[in-house]
């Protein structure tokens, strides 16, 4: 009986280890290269105020706001205007109590199909485009492809990523921006703030089905195991970054999809930028474009491709370089 239950382990594993060459060769054949950032040459320009086409800047220039907000939005004309009208009082409430405090929102249209950038326009012909930009993208990119538009076509000195749904509180902010300090002095000027929903996570599991529980824990583990360590909520959309991490990291960044949130840590990691995990206020808001069981699937391949295709060398980290 012991002979053949070993034989069993070692056939066992002997195809265990078929399989994961097997899938790294697939992983490192399909790996595709870092996408171009202008994939049309429409979204080279934005409308200012009055409809008129202006060249986006570039994050390789040199900051003209100390504050950057980027909003990737696809079909978001209902959930965005809530959004917006709370970041934007507070934006301004702060403006009106420190004159020399200057912003900028970026909203990134990801190719939707409703009014979401009509909707976004509108902001801009409040408040002007200095402080409002609206980019249409010409296709859906996802979100990594939307966020990482407007991170290149940003002003700002800091980079906050914002969802559109509103989930966390905008004044959060202050918590990111204690916690980025916290970390100085910066290397190369270089830090992360990661706002974080872990200690929400008893409450959220007590309202959740056990399955989808089962997946956030399965999930939980891939990142971990595969990707990235010490951080216990990768995915919150809610991240503040120095100019100069957002340009080291979103110009290695090749995930566009949801997944890349942990690849933009992994980056983060493997150059050593320090990052703080700050918890936040956080509400689930519905309407997410997120399919349970589907989405957590496509997440999970990402992950095991994000760490088999920089495993064999199909990716590779340099230090920044300058995008076209």
């Amino acid at each position: 009986m012991a002979p053949v239950l070993l034989q069993l382990a070692v056939l066992g594993a002997a195809l265990a280890a078929a399989a994961l060459v097997l899938i790294s060769i697939v992983a490192f054949i399909t790996a595709a290269r870092i996408p171009p950032l202008h994939q049309h040459e429409e979204e080279k320009f934005f409308l200012n105020a009055k409809g008129q086409k202006e060249i986006l800047p570039s994050i390789w220039d040199s900051p003209t706001k100390q504050l950057s907000v980027v909003v990737p939005s696809y079909n978001e004309e209902e959930r965005l205007p809530a959004m917006m009208d709370e970041a934007l009082g507070y934006l301004e409430k702060r403006q009106k109590q420190d004159p020399t405090f200057t912003y900028e929102v970026i909203i990134v249209d990801d190719g939707s199909k409703d009014q979401t950038s009509k909707v976004a326009f509108k902001y801009c012909q409040k408040y002007g485009s200095d402080k409002v930009r609206v980019i249409t993208l010409v296709r859906n990119r996802g979100k990594g492809g939307a966020v990482r538009m407007g991170i290149f076509s940003s002003r700002g000195q800091k980079i906050l990523m914002a969802d559109a749904d509103g989930a966390t509180k905008f004044p959060d902010i202050e918590k990111l921006e204690k916690g980025l300090n916290d970390l100085q002095p910066w290397p190369n000027q270089m830090a992360i703030a990661c706002g974080s929903r872990a200690h929400l996570e008893k409450e959220s599991i007590a309202q959740r089905s056990y399955f989808r529980t089962l997946l956030m824990y399965g999930f939980h583990f891939l990142v971990w195991f595969l990707c990235v360590k010490g951080i216990r909520d990768t995915q919150c959309g809610f991240k503040l970054l120095t100019r100069e991490a957002a340009s080291q990291t979103f110009s290695s960044l090749h995930i566009e999809r949801w997944a890349f949130d942990v690849e933009l840590l992994y980056i983060a990691q493997f150059f050593k930028i320090p990052i703080a995990e700050v918890a936040v206020n956080w509400t689930e808001i519905e309407g997410s474009k997120l399919v349970p069981f589907w989405s957590w699937l496509q997440m999970g391949k990402d992950l095991l491709f994000i760490r088999l295709r920089y495993l064999t060398g199909a990716w590779r980290l340099q230090p920044t370089r300058k995008m076209n």
